[in-house]
């Protein structure tokens, strides 16, 4: 997710304070991972230094002293270019547990053993999103829905691997001797 584009979406509404728009990035895009405050403070200093936004002086309100941020007109023709943009589709061709897959081959592990622990992995997090689902609102359940599909694209692939095993370990041990 790009921070910086989704601070900017929430500064076209109205200016904030960065604490304001820590609490609206969390609650609208990531509720079970908060944004770092040092993350926004970092990215609105970006945003200023690029005059995609402005920062008000600061202002005493009961605590630290805070700015006001506002977008700039640079700032939202940004956004726009960056909302009609497509994004490029996902995954790359270089995946984490493809990665695991062939390192446990070179090293002889167990792959039945390793896909077994990652399908339990998966359907341990799909219960939990499932379960989130039926009492989210629904930013948050259209946010599991999106990891759950991806969730069950993963549990296919580990279907198709375990089914093409051996061949699969057959061309990874031929590759490694070649390079050697």
């Amino acid at each position: 997710m790009s921070t910086s584009h989704a601070l900017l979406g929430l500064l076209e509404h109205e200016p904030s304070h960065g604490y304001e728009l820590k609490q609206r990035f969390d609650r609208l895009f990531s509720p079970d991972r908060p944004l770092p405050f040092g993350q926004v403070y970092a990215t609105l200093a970006r945003l200023e230094r690029d005059g995609r936004v402005t920062a008000g002086a600061a202002e005493r309100v009961d605590g630290p002293d805070r700015r006001r941020y506002a977008i700039t007109a640079d700032g939202e023709h940004e956004l726009a270019r960056w909302v009609a943009a497509p994004l490029m589709p996902e995954p790359h061709l270089q995946a984490a547990l493809y990665t695991k897959v062939v390192l446990a081959i070179l090293s002889g592990e167990s792959l039945t053993a390793l896909l077994d622990r990652q399908r339990h992995a998966h359907l341990a997090r799909m219960r939990e999103l499932t379960a989130l689902r039926r009492t989210a609102q629904m930013a948050t359940a259209l946010l599991a829905d999106y990891a759950l599909f991806h969730l069950e694209a993963d549990l296919r692939w580990m279907e198709l691997t375990s089914s093409r095993l051996e061949d699969l370990q057959t061309q990874v041990a031929a590759a490694d001797r070649r390079e050697r």
